[in-house]
Formats: C-alpha cells, sequence, structure tokens
C-alpha cells in the first residue's frame, strides 16, 4: 500500500510502499483512510524542524488529521461495525505507572513527555491507504457529516480550550462574553466557532484583508473580522471595552504580547500556536509582568485533546452545520490527491485547510 514518508536523515519526503497493516488483538479496527487534513505542524515536519519516526525506522508516516472507515472489527469491538467512520485519537499513553492522566485517559495531560503521536513523534501516522487501531482510540461520526469530519481533530483543540476556559471562570468568578480570535487560519477559524456557539459575542483580527474569504466565511456565521491593516489589536482591544477571552492561534511571539496588551482585567489567554524556527523578541518584561498582576489575567496553553474534547467537536459540527449551513464546509478550500503532497506539504499554504484525499 502506499504512505507518504518522512526521511529527517535523507531530508526527504515521499510517497513509499508499505505493507498492509493486520489486525494483532482482538481489539484492533482495520481502517481505509479516507482523508488526511494538512497542518501546520505536517509543514514543519516536512521542513526537518522535528518530527520523530519509530524506532528502528528510518522514516514517519505523515498525517494525523484523519478519517477512515472501518473494513474489519476484532472480536472484542462491538462499538463498531464495517462501513462506519471514524476519527483516530492522535495522542498514546506513556507506559509510566506514576503518571496518572495518562493511565486515567488523559494522555493530552501527560506529565513525564514520554507519550507518542501518530505522525509526529515515534508512531506513524495515518497518511497510507490502510492503517489499523484500538477501537479504545476511535470516534465515531455521524455520516451526514462526512463531508467535514476531517476537521474533528483541529477542532478538539478549540474544544479543550472553551473547557479550559470555563473550568478558570467556574473556579475564580471571571465573567463577560466578549472573545477575540487573533487569526485567521483553520485553528483560528474553528476557535471562532466553537466560541461564538458557546456564547460567546465573537471578534477575529488577523493579517488578511477584510475583502478576503475568511472575513466572508465568519460574517455568514454572524462573526466580525477585523484585519490588522485597519486596526491594531491593542486598539481593537481597546475600542471592545474590555477583552474577557483572547484565543491566539498564530504562533507568532510578537502577536502574544500584543494579545496581552488587548486583554481586559481577569482576562484569559488562550496559546494555541507553535512559533516556527528561532527569531529573536526583544520584549518589555516589566509591563508584561504588571498587566499579568494589575489586571489579574490568566495565560494557559493547549494542545493535544481528550477523549471528551473528541466527542465535543462531533456534537459541535453537527451544531455548525444546523445553524450555520455550509460555513464548517467552507473552511475546506481544497481537497488534492496524494501525488501532490509536495506542492501541499513543502510549498506556501494553500487556502484555509487543504485536505488529502488518500481513497
Amino acid at each position: 500500500m502506499k504512505a507518504l514518508g518522512v526521511f529527517p536523515r535523507e531530508r526527504a519526503v515521499r510517497v513509499v510502499e508499505h505493507d498492509p497493516p493486520h489486525p494483532s488483538s482482538p481489539a484492533d479496527v482495520r481502517l481505509r483512510v479516507l482523508e488526511v487534513g494538512v497542518c501546520g505542524t505536517d509543514r514543519e515536519i516536512c521542513r526537518f524542524e522535528f518530527g520523530t519516526p519509530p524506532a528502528g525506522s528510518d522514516h514517519l508516516i505523515l498525517g494525523h488529521e484523519c478519517l477512515a472507515e472501518v473494513v474489519e472489527v476484532g472480536p472484542a469491538v462491538t462499538q463498531l461495525a464495517r462501513g462506519d467512520l471514524v476519527v483516530p485519537v492522535v495522542r498514546r499513553p506513556c507506559p509510566h505507572a506514576a503518571c496518572e492522566p495518562c493511565r486515567d485517559g488523559r494522555q493530552d495531560l501527560c506529565t513525564t513527555g514520554d507519550f507518542v503521536e501518530h505522525g509526529i513523534k515515534e508512531r506513524h501516522g495515518f497518511l497510507a491507504e490502510e492503517v489499523v487501531e484500538d477501537a479504545r482510540h476511535l470516534h465515531r461520526v455521524p455520516p451526514a457529516l462526512r463531508d467535514v469530519a476531517v476537521l474533528v481533530e483541529p477542532l478538539t483543540i478549540a474544544e479543550k480550550a472553551l473547557g479550559q476556559i470555563r473550568e478558570v471562570r467556574e473556579r475564580t468568578g471571571r465573567g463577560g462574553t466578549t472573545a477575540v480570535v487573533a487569526g485567521a487560519g483553520a485553528v483560528g477559524i474553528l476557535g471562532a466557532l466553537v466560541l461564538a456557539a458557546g456564547g460567546f459575542e465573537t471578534h477575529v483580527w488577523s493579517l488578511e484583508p477584510e475583502s478576503g474569504p475568511q472575513a466572508t466565511l465568519l460574517a455568514s456565521a454572524g462573526i466580525r473580522y477585523v484585519s490588522a491593516e485597519r486596526e491594531p489589536l491593542a486598539q481593537l482591544g481597546a475600542g471592545l471595552g474590555r477583552v474577557d477571552v483572547l484565543y491566539e492561534a498564530t504562533g507568532a511571539p510578537e502577536v502574544v504580547f500584543q494579545a496581552l496588551a488587548a486583554l481586559g482585567h481577569n482576562g484569559v489567554l488562550v496559546l494555541t500556536g507553535l512559533p516556527g524556527g528561532r527569531r529573536p523578541l526583544e520584549i518589555d518584561a516589566a509591563a508584561l509582568m504588571r498587566n499579568l498582576v494589575l489586571r489579574n489575567q490568566v495565560v494557559l496553553g493547549t494542545i493535544n485533546a481528550s477523549p471528551d474534547a473528541f466527542g465535543a467537536a462531533i456534537r459541535d459540527l453537527a451544531v455548525f452545520e444546523s445553524r450555520w449551513p455550509g460555513v464548517a464546509r467552507a473552511v475546506i478550500t481544497g481537497r488534492f490527491p496524494l501525488d501532490a503532497h509536495g506542492d501541499l506539504l513543502q510549498g506556501p499554504a494553500r487556502g484555509i485547510k487543504s485536505v488529502i484525499a488518500v481513497r
């Protein structure tokens, strides 16, 4: 079968032939991969900035945003059947007994760092024609969501963030419903949709012009878009009076510090982006500390997601389709064959969200 391999030592990315996988446990499920989303993490791996092949392998099969169809189930699998659509979880628990989150199925909160991740760290990914996965790590998707289900995994990041925001606010008594999302890529747009569906008056700020497709897509969901060309982030925050939640989805360090300046008293700053490369940045650390302390602000980072977040993402995709028909579909701006991987992964980003159609 065909798969897309990244060879770090060779600094090469190419389609490879693998033997088809075979179930080895009664709980295993054989899957036919339908689609795999392309994200910034994949591009960084293809720039050889990180990404670790499994032990004994000279390459890493790419892909972690996956939609697949069940082909075969093991005798111990009762919750899935042939023909079901599923989305697999990316991260697998570390082996240490002392890591309570991993033992409780919350490997997204692993305390040791010894987890593995499909298509990222020490575990082959899903950009292959077939994969085998333990049923415990699969989430069934309703057939009605077939066209948008590849968005489930990136959407889980926003779902986990919303859960963390609510937990912080409930514990500390913080209130307010004004949210600003910095960044209008797929992660930012999905975050904005989750916040809007969660009851926040949501605004998106990004570099793209206000006449661009991102602004049009967001407007169809009743979300205001503001271009950085017209208004700095801090000025947007001041104009809104108080920003209660600022969701950073750019991965640009300079934007993070602009975000803190825009965040209001008792506000929560959520960091989802990972900066690429190494660029020195001069900051006023004293002003940063004053803001955090005097405004009583909270900063939290979120990555990967729990099983609950996968369930919430599937439910919210259905909400989006009902409340804003076609908006989630518009996030996916191109589906491409596996042979187009070079331009997709090693060239400039295309549109909002690109997807590789494996089948």
